[in-house]
């Protein structure tokens, strides 16, 4: 018996396009964008007579269109709607073999994810596909969900990402703002910071990838990049684009600057050599006036995994110290 590759549940995510599962003018147009992840929506951006058509729509997409180095994901309707059995059904049925993950939207605690687990592992052994290889997506969007992240990023080894919904999750906890993203008025701090590091931290203690949601002034790309770089800062892999506009900005704020990839690159350089026999085995070295050692070292994988993830090339070279 063949044992099935491991699956790379950290792909790529920093920009991660949203299209309307009903909209044919867009699921075509979004495959030439050079968005990381691409997601088929059949919630809210579906209406409710809209939703059985675009199922059919997204299968049809996934099959046929190029969705070439992008990662393929279907947000289907929450579990306290009548609409998500079906949802997964009837997309994972039809092309399962195209598509990487589901995204789970509203989800309140770790047996939402388990449910969509064991459907999806229903439909593979149904469909002969292989089990296991389908990722969950889960989208934080109430107070609840916040307080039972760790056990929903816990739930499922298909779990994936952990992705703040910022729109549904104010309305949840009266935000005082209509403004999706931005800063309440009357609070002098980050609004945002704690729900975004209790994210994040959920994320990071189960190997997952941590995004943030979308920007809805579409035509302020100033103002999504400045939003972009808070998360960024704290470590998010990535966040939600609206409009083709936003991808860009969103790959360019989320990929390392060509100084910082160069520079990790040549910590780890210099740590493998200093580290070696020829190097003198020694766990600390001097990168011209900066020491490095094991904990620069794990500092600069993190920055030359996105770069190399980002497709960037080294400009500078390490060159061996001369004794």
């Amino acid at each position: 018996m063949t044992t099935p590759a491991p699956v790379n549940r950290l792909r790529p995510r920093r920009s991660c396009l949203a299209v309307p599962g009903s909209n044919p003018r867009f699921l075509e147009k979004a495959q030439g964008l050079p968005a990381d992840q691409v997601f088929l929506d059949l919630e809210d951006a579906c209406a409710p007579l809209a939703k059985e058509g675009a199922r059919h729509s997204i299968v049809d997409a996934l099959n046929n269109g190029d969705w070439t180095g992008k990662t393929r994901v279907v947000r289907v309707n929450d579990w306290t709607t009548h609409w998500t059995y079906r949802d997964v059904v009837t997309v994972v049925e039809g092309a399962g073999p195209n598509l990487d993950c589901i995204m789970l939207p509203k989800v309140q605690d770790a047996q939402q994810v388990v449910a969509l687990d064991l459907l999806l592992t229903q439909i593979e052994k149904t469909m002969g596909f292989e089990v296991g290889r389908i990722g969950i997506e889960a989208q934080i969007e109430n107070a609840k969900g916040l307080v039972n992240v760790d056990a929903i990023a816990a739930a499922s080894p298909r779990m994936e990402t952990i992705v703040f919904g910022p729109a549904d999750f104010m309305a949840s906890i009266n935000m005082k703002s209509l403004v999706v993203g931005e800063q309440p008025p009357g609070y002098p701090a980050d609004a945002y910071h704690y729900i975004l590091m209790r994210i994040l931290m959920a994320a990071r203690a189960h190997d997952l990838q941590a995004i943030d949601g979308p920007y809805l002034q579409i035509k302020n790309v100033d103002g999504y990049k400045d939003v972009a770089r808070r998360a960024a800062a704290l470590g998010f892999d990535g966040k939600w684009v609206l409009h083709p506009g936003q991808v860009e900005a969103a790959n360019e704020v989320f990929s390392p600057t060509q100084e910082d990839y160069d520079h990790a690159e040549l910590i780890l350089d210099a740590y493998d050599w200093c580290t070696s026999e020829a190097g003198g085995k020694k766990g600390s070295a001097m990168l011209g006036d900066e020491m490095i050692d094991e904990a620069s070292r794990k500092m600069a994988l993190v920055i030359a995994g996105k770069g190399r993830a980002a497709g960037m090339t080294r400009t500078s070279k390490f060159e061996i110290p001369e004794a």
